[in-house]
């Protein structure tokens, strides 16, 4: 119930904001940038891309935070209110407020950056158990923006996304999208010659986000949590003797999350603890440092 009064606050304000915003503004409509609203940071990294100067992009999830269990602050629902369009990601939050942010902007558009994409399944395979099925499986991955080949499907969907709604601007939009894929594949290409002829292929992390890039590349994710639950006593012992016997000394873990399992790990295998987020805004930079990092720790 405190839950839904929260919720019903939310939409009060922003209707109150929109209302505001309609009878006080006075800028000419040509020359304002459109206002789009995205889930996590990557997303405004790619909407920037394409979009340029004609876009001003408004995102949730915010540097530190994480998907999961993210609520919208009230600023963050009035700059919700006037957007053009939303673009879903498929993050665990959206489940729960997406029909709320239609509520508080019925003309925004809805558009599903994974539509196209095939997901993954996040299954028990890709953690080391005791035997026992301790997480769901059949889960989809939703960390689809690991994944280079994956990017460019979501970028295509911003650019017609984009042109359907400003159809003037249709032209800037995808030759700004061609110039994005080039980059794209120059970084796809970068990241096959350093990762190709490692001869481990293994790596440990705390949370399984990195299924897509590993496919991609032909490495072997394994996760400490799956499902959103810390491993008990066994599966770290399971996982401590699995860094063993595969030589690794280096665990993975995001600074979105707890670093204590993977802290714990690190000290048993007399090991080092490595952060690396799959939220940072500059996707293309930080994708390239990740590929980098594990050239390093994979040698």
């Amino acid at each position: 119930m405190k839950h839904d009064k929260k919720i019903t606050a939310f939409l009060i304000l922003a209707s109150i904001a929109a209302f505001l915003i309609a009878c006080t503004s006075t800028a000419d409509p040509s020359s304002e940038k459109m206002e789009i609203t995205v889930s996590i940071l990557p997303q405004k990294y790619f909407v920037e891309r394409i979009g340029g100067d004609l876009v001003h992009v408004n995102v949730m999830v915010g540097p530190g935070e994480e998907p999961h269990t993210f609520e919208p602050q009230p600023s963050q629902m009035q700059a919700l209110s006037i957007s053009r369009i939303y673009f879903t990601i498929g993050v665990e939050f959206e489940d729960a407020w997406l029909a709320k942010f239609e509520d508080a902007n019925p003309t925004m558009k809805i558009v599903d950056s994974s539509t196209g994409i095939e997901k993954m399944v996040m299954s028990t395979e890709e953690h080391v158990t005791t035997g026992e099925d301790a997480h769901p499986q059949g889960e989809l991955d939703p960390h689809i923006w690991l994944s280079p080949g994956n990017v460019k499907i979501i970028a295509q969907t911003i650019a017609t996304a984009l042109s359907d709604v400003d159809p003037k601007n249709s032209t800037t939009y995808q030759s700004n999208l061609e110039i994005f894929l080039q980059d794209i594949n120059t970084l796809d290409q970068d990241i096959r010659t350093s990762l190709d002829s490692l001869p481990s292929r293994q790596f440990i992390t705390f949370h399984p986000a990195w299924g897509y890039f590993a496919r991609d590349y032909n490495l072997e994710q394994v996760a400490i949590e799956v499902g959103g639950n810390e491993p008990s006593a066994a599966e770290l012992a399971n996982l401590i003797n699995y860094a063993r016997q595969h030589d690794i000394h280096f665990i993975f873990a995001e600074p979105e999350f707890s670093t204590k399992s993977a802290e714990t790990i690190a000290q048993e295998i007399d090991g080092e603890v490595i952060l690396i987020s799959p939220l940072e805004e500059n996707w293309l930079e930080n994708m390239s440092l990740i590929a980098q990092t594990l050239t390093r720790v994979l040698q």
